[in-house]
């Protein structure tokens, strides 16, 4: 049976998938086609349709998870895209082999309806005598997989029993904590994957700056900054002990609208690609810029954003810009104040280790620097940003992880 784990955000969905990697020559000659197509299908590619996506760099080998050897794949795609997904599953006929699927985030909630669907055309395309069960009485039978789709996708007729039916046998998506999988799927990688947890080292200098591991074995207490469509931060006390203690609704969501808007561009890799090339300081209004240099008396450096976007009030400044200088701004802007709430939360609740994880910060480097920077210097070293090599995967994994403890 494929192992899966899934977090539909609000922005991306991400899915994790084990494979055994020990599979004895009588279980592989008792595989079933439809796990064997699901299984090549998943790992023999790293792009599935025009937006899906294999994280081919986040691989996990030798992983061990409920006695069996395997291989973890990290695969995401856009939110907006999950109905697609939905139809690759009827597609593969993924019901037939896996009776539950754990998932998070909002859209576990959004599309269960869609996912139930999925089910209820499977069943009826293999076994034409639930037709009748799950139908009322007025509708005739049904002799084609096209009447069975449309039946099911317009809602007509369909029995009371269908939904007491996928309860008992548990054909359905679970729906899980958002938090608890996040923290779950963060404590599982960090014990198998030693190198996960990094810092950045000189994040304000070009040259020396470089990644460097951080011994994350003794972690408690730590804040976890989960940088999704909007911001989650949760203090982490124990394994078992968590709150989410703070939040913004100006996350990556936020970030990836303004630069569409801004810009024009319409993706994320686009949008910190123009970020990349851009110069912030053509757009925002410094300190210095107001007090000629440094404001020694605050300690704040001249260089120091002051106002956000402050130089597109003139009419001069705004025609010296780009879209390459706002998308950059707009990155500054969302990240500054992301680490600004969150080094008052971690002085708020006495926490020194501050954790960032999501998906904002897949391929974003400038972000994180500046992150790393900005808790280093304003809390006097006080403070230390670190980062997960997972990113934004951790609620999947823990969704994974809770599915195999179903199964035991």
């Amino acid at each position: 049976m494929p192992w899966f784990g899934m977090d539909i955000g609000g922005t991306l969905a991400k899915l994790v998938y084990f494979e055994p990697t020990d599979v004895t020559p009588d279980e592989e000659e008792l595989e079933v086609e439809t796990l064997r197509t699901i299984r090549r299908y998943l790992t023999s590619n790293v792009a599935y349709g025009s937006d899906g996506v294999r994280d081919v760099h986040l691989e996990m080998k030798n992983v061990k998870l409920a006695g069996r050897v395997g291989t973890l794949h990290f695969i995401r795609f856009p939110t907006a895209s999950m109905k697609s997904f939905i139809e690759l599953a009827k597609e593969k006929k993924l019901a037939t082999l896996a009776d539950t699927i754990c998932a998070t985030g909002g859209g576990a909630y959004k599309f269960e309806e869609d996912f139930n669907k999925v089910i209820l055309i499977l069943l009826l395309w293999n076994c034409s005598m639930f037709q009748h069960y799950f139908f009322s009485p007025s509708v005739s039978c049904i002799c084609s997989s096209q009447h069975v789709v449309e039946c099911v996708n317009t809602n007509r007729r369909l029995s009371p029993r269908f939904y007491t039916f996928l309860q008992e046998v548990e054909l359905a998506l679970h729906k899980l904590d958002e938090l608890q999988m996040l923290i779950q799927g963060i404590n599982f990688i960090d014990d198998t994957y030693p190198s996960e947890c990094f810092y950045w080292a000189h994040p304000d200098d070009e040259e020396q700056c470089k990644k460097v591991p951080f011994d994350f074995s003794d972690p408690y207490p730590y804040l976890v900054v989960n940088i999704g469509s909007g911001v989650s931060i949760i203090a982490v006390k124990s394994q078992g002990d968590y709150a989410r203690v703070s939040g913004t609704s100006l996350g990556g969501g936020t970030f990836l609208g303004l630069c569409c808007l801004l810009t024009g561009c319409n993706t994320f890799e686009e949008a910190i690609e123009m970020a990349a090339q851009g110069d912030s300081k053509k757009v925002d209004k410094l300190v210095k810029d107001i007090y000629g240099g440094d404001y020694d008396k605050f300690n704040l450096p001249g260089h120091v954003v002051a106002s956000s976007f402050g130089h597109m009030m003139c009419e001069d400044h705004r025609k010296t810009v780009c879209k390459e200088d706002l998308a950059r701004s707009t990155l500054v802007t969302i990240t500054n104040n992301i680490g600004s709430i969150a080094r008052m939360t971690a002085l708020n609740h006495g926490i020194n280790k501050v954790v960032f994880v999501g998906n904002f910060l897949r391929v974003n480097p400038i972000a994180m620097k500046l992150l790393a920077y900005a808790m280093e210097y304003w809390s006097k070293g006080q403070l230390k940003a670190l980062f997960l090599e997972h990113e934004g995967h951790f609620g999947a994994v823990g969704c994974l992880i809770e599915l195999i403890k179903e199964k035991r």
